[in-house]
């Protein structure tokens, strides 16, 4: 998983030194004459919407698995697959920083988006692989429902990340936010309702107590990383007011 703490902060390039904005003044009309300010580099917009967009492909592909259940191994793969599609682009955000002297917005903000939707995916991909590990007979009803609300948390989030690239448009991130955290209370529930089933349950043998709580666990995480990218996200909106 990524961590904010390696991302080095890089020396600005001879070039933006030597060319950084000067002032110059017309001694006859007073008129001040601007030199272009450092470009801001872009790309960091397109990789975290590209990171988005790869995470609902994930958190759907888990639905999926969860509701059919059949092929198992096979959508476990396919789950996979997208994880390591999902750290590749991670690692290019980073080399992105690395090499960037000027980010659109605080490298801290785009590290800490970069990291937590790696998280999701990590415990998106951690729950399908748990389920296949432990043999896990049927999926219950309260991971179904589990699943359905990563789809919406990441399906906001990936609606909310290219309102970062406008002003104006981050005046609409809000409701996505409060959405994303509102669902991310609805799966706490959700879990303290299902860990209690499994306790209360005779019918549940010690076995399937801990491979479930494990996997309750997982999912729940998932949902409170997609409650730390709608924190971030206010964090940017709030700077940029």
């Amino acid at each position: 998983m990524l961590r904010v703490e390696s991302i080095i902060y890089p020396k600005p390039p001879a070039f933006y030194i030597d060319n950084a904005p000067r002032f110059c003044f017309d001694i006859h009309g007073g008129n001040v004459l601007r030199f272009p300010f450092i470009p801001k580099e872009e790309k960091f917009f397109d990789l975290l919407e590209e990171s988005a967009s790869n995470l609902v492909k994930a958190a759907k592909l888990l639905a999926e698995l969860i509701d059919k259940w059949d092929n198992v191994p096979d959508r476990v793969v396919e789950i996979k697959k997208v994880e390591h599609e999902g750290d590749e682009i991670t690692h290019r955000i980073i080399a992105q920083l690395h090499a960037t002297f000027v980010t659109p917005i605080d490298r801290e903000d785009i590290a800490h988006l970069a990291e937590h939707l790696d998280d999701v995916l990590d415990f998106i991909e951690e729950t399908a692989s748990s389920m296949l590990t432990y043999w896990v007979n049927r999926p219950t009803e309260k991971a179904s429902e589990l699943a359905k609300i990563i789809v919406t948390q990441t399906t906001e989030i990936s609606q909310a990340l290219p309102r970062l690239r406008r002003s104006k448009a981050m005046r609409q991130l809000p409701p996505c936010c409060m959405e994303i955290n509102r669902l991310e209370n609805e799966a706490d529930a959700i879990v303290r309702s299902a860990v209690a089933g499994l306790f209360h349950n005779e019918n549940v043998n010690v076995i399937d107590v801990i491979k479930w709580r494990e996997i309750y666990e997982y999912m729940e995480i998932a949902t409170d990383r997609c409650e730390d990218i709608a924190n971030v996200l206010e964090g940017v909106m709030i700077k940029r007011a």
